[in-house]
């Protein structure tokens, strides 16, 4: 299809004002399904990660890198999806992407040591990145106009759902099976997929040529700065940001990486990515959006079971559930989305998706030592509803606001928005946890007085029944220790609230979609 998308000399695709053919609507399931697994297999192994650590030999700090190496992975392949996409066609790449994901989730699953694992989770994470902006990109290229705003639909279920179900599914696997079954259940889901890249679309000529004009300079940049970012931002707090040195090395390769990046856009004429759609008004706003709804999504998925871990004793499969109520609104607003493309407003259906996610954040601001995971219900009821207004909106305005010919480099830009403000939203709240549960700590201890009747009087009652002084001094400092904690993570919930609170104007600077789009059926 890369043939179609990008003709030798650059111009627009042909694209039928008709309605797709079968073919094409089976491209976009395989977009959709490719996508659906790869952001599934970001979030399946948080649930796992305890046993899978304990089986490999790997300490608590060596395991967050199961989870980090494929973020890593995934985040500098995303951008550089438009250019592998040239250059051997998107049918032969996203089958060459599927089938060693497959290869490397079957040595994830048949790991033994630590470093078996990263190896694998790292492949997955650059194979799997590929699959989610060719999504986009074949919805872009394949479908016409009036049938956009169903494909938009079908990837934002992927997009939406994956991160959500991935702890569920990982943690049921591991609880009724084995953690191994997190990464092979992949193997049959790869079969399908690469069954329906074969019928779905059409055969496309390499471009080797590419190779001679390409923007190397912009493409090991990208690839630097975006790897070294992610790993900063992630490690950031357990290294003690620049007091370590690793940190502080990391940071300069990453501001070198993105200088080249910066020399690549003028020095060639076809860069790696077009950065300059971020100048576009339009499309500068859709990515800063995204970037905020990505720390909304992936901080809250992240935030609410350590919530109920630490202070409701939940193990991953309850916190799981909780995590899964916001995929139910989700789910049924999706079906009402293409209809909602042709008759709602742009600007309004997104100013009301991200106030919908800041009053959901705001709803969980009030938690209490005593919270559950029946207290998260209506907070993940607003947020799975503000999800798919704001996110079905926000791609299919990506894929719009520029040229069809662009619509590679679009994607590769707000995919990797997104997947930047999940690391910017788990960089911040490792830090956030730190030092405001340090905050808190210190201001509730001022309050109690060592002279006050009412402590006094506590300490005599938990002496008498613990029997021992010291332990009613523990049970007063854990009972401090779990207050701070629960206003730590209000203090969270906030300033994600105000985050999105601050991006809401830029729904102003949105266009309205094209008239020509449709809810007509698929055929």
């Amino acid at each position: 299809m890369a043939a179609a998308a990008h003709p030798a000399a650059g111009a627009a695709p042909a694209r039928s004002n008709g309605n797709a053919d079968m073919g094409a609507w089976l491209a976009v399931a395989a977009g959709t399904l490719g996508a659906m697994m790869a952001t599934l297999d970001i979030s399946i192994v948080n649930s796992a990660l305890p046993t899978i650590q304990g089986e490999i030999g790997a300490s608590g700090t060596e395991g967050t890198w199961i989870a980090t190496s494929y973020l890593v992975a995934e985040i500098i392949i995303i951008p550089l999806c438009n250019w592998f996409e040239k250059l051997l066609g998107l049918r032969r790449f996203l089958l060459i992407a599927a089938l060693l994901f497959t290869g490397f989730s079957v040595l994830c699953g048949n790991a033994s040591d630590l470093t078996t694992m990263i190896i694998g989770r790292a492949g997955q994470g650059f194979t799997g990145g590929a699959m989610i902006p060719t999504a986009m990109t074949i919805i872009a290229t394949r479908l016409p106009p009036h049938q956009q705003p169903i494909g938009t639909a079908m990837f934002g279920v992927t997009a939406i759902l994956g991160p959500i179900i991935g702890p569920l599914l990982g943690g049921w696997l591991t609880e009724a099976f084995s953690w191994h079954y997190a990464f092979l259940i992949n193997v049959p889901i790869c079969g399908l997929l690469v069954v329906l890249l074969l019928v779905g679309l059409p055969r496309d000529e390499m471009r080797p040529e590419l190779l001679k004009e390409a923007d190397w300079l912009g493409l090991f940049g990208m690839a630097l700065g975006l790897g070294c970012m992610t790993v900063v931002l992630e490690e950031g707090n357990r290294e003690q940001w620049f007091s370590s040195r690793l940190i502080v090395e990391l940071t300069i390769l990453t501001v070198i990486g993105f200088g080249m990046v910066i020399v690549g856009q003028f020095t060639n004429e076809k860069p790696i990515i077009r950065l300059s759609l971020l100048f576009d008004r339009v499309f500068g706003s859709v990515v800063i959006m995204a970037t905020m709804m990505g720390m909304v999504m992936y901080g809250t998925s992240f935030i609410i079971p350590q919530f109920l871990a630490a202070l409701a004793d939940y193990n991953a499969l309850q916190a799981g559930k909780i995590v899964m109520i916001s995929g139910f609104p989700a789910m049924a607003l999706m079906f009402f989305a293409p209809v909602l493309m042709k008759w709602v407003d742009i600007r309004i259906a997104v100013g009301v998706g991200l106030l919908l996610l800041a009053l959901s954040c705001f709803v969980d601001t009030s938690l209490t030592a005593d919270a559950v995971g029946g207290d998260f219900v209506d907070s993940q009821l607003l947020r799975g509803a503000g999800t798919v207004l704001a996110f079905v909106f926000l791609n299919q305005a990506a894929i719009s606001s520029v040229p069809v010919q662009y619509a590679g480099d679009a994607s590769g830009l707000f995919n990797a928005a997104r997947n930047i403000g999940g690391s910017l939203a788990l960089a911040a709240i490792a830090t956030v946890q730190e030092q405001r549960q340090w905050f808190h700590s210190r201001r509730l201890e001022e309050t109690l007085s060592a002279n006050s009747v009412r402590v006094q009087d506590w300490l005599a009652a938990q002496t008498q029944a613990l029997g021992d002084p010291g332990a009613a001094l523990r049970s007063l400092g854990g009972t401090i220790q779990r207050e701070a904690l629960v206003m730590t993570y209000n203090d969270m919930f906030w300033m994600l609230a105000v985050g999105i609170v601050c991006v809401t104007p830029l729904v102003l600077l949105l266009r309205p979609l094209p008239k020509n789009l449709s809810s007509g059926p698929m055929h």
